[in-house]
């Protein structure tokens, strides 16, 4: 641990001198055509002939420092390199002490967000809102939809039954009431859309994290564990219908019922389809992929496959994550074999477009958090009571199971960590304008909280749980 703090504490060392000297060497763009232009003038100002020879070098000079800075990616390219390079520190960091990556790439980027507020040093300043760095964080969004969805086992969402659904439902409807209501005593004020978002967002869970935890501790083959999984599962598949609904509603302005049966209608349609397309395509997709003797083919057929269904989504009303999440379903049992004859499946193929894409986003969400804002009590108790509504709220879980003698206490702390779709969800929130900088903030410091204390919390309500599964 020591070791790997000493090493990143090094790069960390040496990379920021390095780039505001870069920073600071080389001039903006503008600056730099601004006094080239200028040179040109004073130089075609002179009437001298001998001068002539100079005046060309300069303006030929001039040309080249323009058309040097022509491509529009230049500027932001070192910005993106430590970027990425923040994210795989400060995930390595969060793993190593017990946590999960998300949270290490969250508090990077909310550091690298708030260096121009803390130091005055504004590198990193353009990139929070940057075209460029936005259109590669929602792509590592449907990435990582698709791959949640490549992770999901409807199979064994029906093996837990009744139970789990109705775990899901409660830990859907007592936070999405306790949000609104809160939404709405801090901002009486602000539209119904705000307080639906809001509610909405505490929806969601993480089933990541109480599955690592719960494999750390042996109990996974217990009868809460799989109700927590399923129900988990199910919590955010559930989350991505009202998604779908809720952004209509703020989009259209009201709330129309035919809009919102329509939506829900197309929604259930298109997954329940992908579940049925990837049962009976599976097979056949397997088949055609192992025998397409072409170079990068398995990759570039699972984006494809992923983008176009996120598109097809997208134009029946949809948001384009739920047509990533479909892929994901469809394309789960594809299986397909290397030149040694082992299997393998679609999630391996995606992990190296994960690795680069995924953490840009949650990067990006960390460096729109801003921490000037936190200054004002009000916003503190704003995000005290949102992240109490959201904990509260997923208490109503172990109440809902049905089983007789379940550790209750521990599926209700099981359900409290919100994660990637809480994010997403936060994400799309403050990108259509619905949710305002204090709330995105208070969003995002709730992720935090409550994914940092769920595993102790987990590991001490399950700690008198057997772990061998119960009858």
């Amino acid at each position: 641990m020591t070791k790997v703090l000493s090493k990143c504490i090094f790069i960390i060392l040496l990379a920021v001198p390095l780039v505001f000297y870069i920073s600071h060497i080389y001039s903006s763009p503008e600056e730099e055509s601004r006094n080239a232009a200028s040179t040109v003038r004073e130089q075609t100002s002179l009437q001298d002939s001998s001068t002539t020879q100079t005046q060309k070098h300069s303006i030929e000079k001039t040309d080249m420092v323009i058309h040097g800075h022509e491509d529009p990616i230049a500027p932001i390219l070192l910005g993106i390199v430590i970027i990425l390079a923040a994210a795989k520190i400060g995930g390595g960091i969060f793993e190593k002490i017990g946590q999960p990556a998300v949270l290490g790439e969250l508090v990077l980027g909310i550091i690298i967000g708030n260096l121009a507020y803390f130091t005055g040093w504004e590198f990193f300043a353009p990139l929070r809102n940057h075209t460029f760095v936005d259109l590669l964080a929602r792509f590592g969004v449907i990435i990582l939809l698709f791959e949640i969805g490549l992770e999901t086992d409807i199979r064994d969402m029906v093996k837990v039954g009744l139970s789990s659904f109705l775990v899901a439902l409660g830990g859907i409807v007592a936070p999405f009431i306790l949000g609104y209501f809160t939404s709405l005593y801090f901002f009486p004020n602000a539209g119904a859309g705000v307080h639906l978002f809001v509610g909405s967002t505490l929806c969601a869970t993480s089933v990541g994290i109480k599955a690592r935890v719960l494999k750390d501790m042996g109990k996974l083959q217990t009868t809460e564990a799989k109700i927590i999984l399923g129900a988990a599962v199910l919590d955010d598949i559930i989350v991505l219908f009202i998604l779908a609904i809720v952004t209509d509603i703020v989009v259209m302005g009201s709330v129309n019922p035919f809009h919102i049966a329509r939506t829900s209608m197309f929604s259930i349609l298109f997954l329940s389809g992908a579940i049925f397309m990837g049962l009976k395509l599976a097979p056949f997709l397997g088949y055609y992929t192992t025998h397409m003797k072409v170079e990068g083919w398995k990759l570039a057929m699972a984006i494809v496959f992923c983008l176009l269904l996120s598109y097809i989504a997208n134009l029946i009303g949809l948001a384009t994550i739920v047509g990533a999440f479909a892929a994901g379903l469809i394309l789960r049992e594809v299986r397909f074999k290397d030149l040694k004859g082992g299997e393998h499946g679609i999630q391996e193929i995606m992990r190296p477009a994960s690795f680069v894409f995924v953490p840009i986003f949650f990067l990006l969400i960390g460096m729109q958090i801003k921490l000037e804002l936190f200054y004002d009590m009000h916003v503190l108790m704003v995000s005290l009571a949102i992240t109490l509504a959201a904990i509260i709220g997923k208490q109503v879980c172990g109440l809902c199971a049905l089983e007789k003698g379940l550790n209750r206490i521990a599926i209700g702390v099981a359900m409290i960590p919100r994660g990637e779709v809480t994010l997403i969800f936060a994400g799309i929130g403050k990108s259509i304008g619905v949710l305002s900088d204090v709330f995105f903030s208070a969003l995002i410091i709730m992720v935090i909280i409550t994914t940092l204390i769920t595993p102790p919390a987990l590991r001490l309500s399950m700690s008198g749980t057997p772990s061998a599964q119960k009858d």
